[in-house]
């Protein structure tokens, strides 16, 4: 199976920017598609973005086009979140996660379609 680790959460004012890094260990980076997820308090987990094993294809969610990007490095096992104008209801602890594709295209975007996940890492945004 493949270990997650998040990194690049932090506490910033609206309209900064955040880089968010999530580092893959343990199996071929590659064979995995990737996603983004984030749950505020009290609300339920919610995909953020996600991207095929070869980045020809990504998703994002409508309250994010525009201002996220998501991107991978496949010969760094890492996948990347940057975050551009953050508003105060980006808040939430961020959460990367994998999950095995056959097809080098496929997309994923809901998180119950996730097998492997991160530990998290806290955004704040203050208004």
């Amino acid at each position: 199976q493949v270990q997650l680790v998040e990194s690049g959460g932090g506490v910033v004012q609206a309209g900064d920017s955040l880089r968010l890094s999530c580092a893959a260990s343990g199996r071929t980076f590659s064979d995995y598609a990737m996603g983004w997820f984030r749950q505020a308090p009290g609300r339920e987990r919610e995909t953020v973005a996600a991207i095929s094993r070869s980045a020809g294809r990504t998703y994002y969610a409508d309250s994010v086009k525009g201002r996220f990007t998501i991107s991978r490095d496949n010969a760094k096992n890492t996948v990347y979140l940057q975050m551009n104008n953050l508003e105060p209801e980006d808040s939430a602890v961020y959460y990367c996660a994998a999950r095995n594709a056959w097809a080098i295209e496929s997309l994923y975007s809901a998180p119950s379609l996730y097998a492997y996940w991160g530990q998290g890492t806290q955004v704040t945004v203050s208004s």
